[in-house]
């Protein structure tokens, strides 16, 4: 894995992972690390063995854009996340990618896992790390569920505990607009709740952000939501 002494970046990306237009995104992410790019699409195993290899296909093609080795890491149970011959595999990342599905299912497989330790590790020797809309979800502590809010949470996996992350928000506010205040802004001021529209990342992390992409990043409370469009710079004490 790499020798860098400080964590690498973290993006957290509404949707579009592995299309040529977030290519640059990811780019960025891989740029001074090893051209080694760890994809996990392990949230869409839920919706089955097609969809799943369709992520694998479109990783595959961003790495060939890239330039970069695609490395597929095939964890589709808790077994497999603590199989050594899969947790090998992350040796000298430079990105790992958890793609879009289900984030439940994706925490529930990873949570506690030697996997996950070893994501970790990786991401505090400089490795980027990256979630998109399931992902992304998943990296806080806390995931709601968005097709029916009524329903509670789930525990993420606690990377980052300060943030809750509604991914596609651009689509989603049009179609469920007032579900968003009533359901899923948390009144924690030590808590962040950000929206990311879809083609749109937040790079950086923990605490200090900037935002790529077409659309905007939102933080949402009790008083609005405040925008940051691209380029624009986002703490989240």
């Amino acid at each position: 894995m790499s020798t860098r002494s400080e964590p690498g970046p973290i993006a957290l990306v509404g949707s579009g992972e592995y299309l040529e237009t977030m290519a640059d995104v990811e780019a960025s992410l891989l740029a001074g690390r090893a051209r080694r790019y760890v994809q996990l699409a392990t949230a869409a195993v839920p919706d089955g063995p097609d969809v799943v290899a369709r992520w694998h296909a479109l990783g595959r093609e961003q790495a060939e854009r890239l330039d970069v080795e695609q490395v597929v890491l095939d964890v589709t149970t808790r077994e497999d996340a603590e199989d050594p011959a899969i947790i090998a595999r992350l040796e000298g990342a430079g990105l790992i990618y958890l793609s879009g599905g289900h984030p439940g299912f994706l925490a529930d497989t990873l949570r506690d896992s030697r996997l996950w330790e070893a994501i970790v590790a990786a991401w505090r020797n400089g490795a980027a790390l990256a979630g998109c809309s399931a992902g992304a979800m998943a990296l806080s502590a806390w995931i709601p569920s968005l097709r029916h809010p009524r329903r509670g949470t789930t525990p993420g996996l606690g990377l980052l505990p300060h943030l809750r992350v509604i991914p596609h928000f651009d689509a989603f506010a049009r179609r469920v607009p007032d579900l968003i205040t009533q359901y899923l802004v948390l009144h924690d001021e030590q808590v962040s709740v950000l929206g990311i529209d879809e083609q749109t990342a937040l790079i950086g992390g923990p605490f200090d952000w900037v935002v790529r992409g077409r659309g905007s990043v939102w933080r949402l409370s009790d008083d609005g939501r405040e925008q940051f469009p691209d380029g624009a710079t986002l703490a989240t004490p």
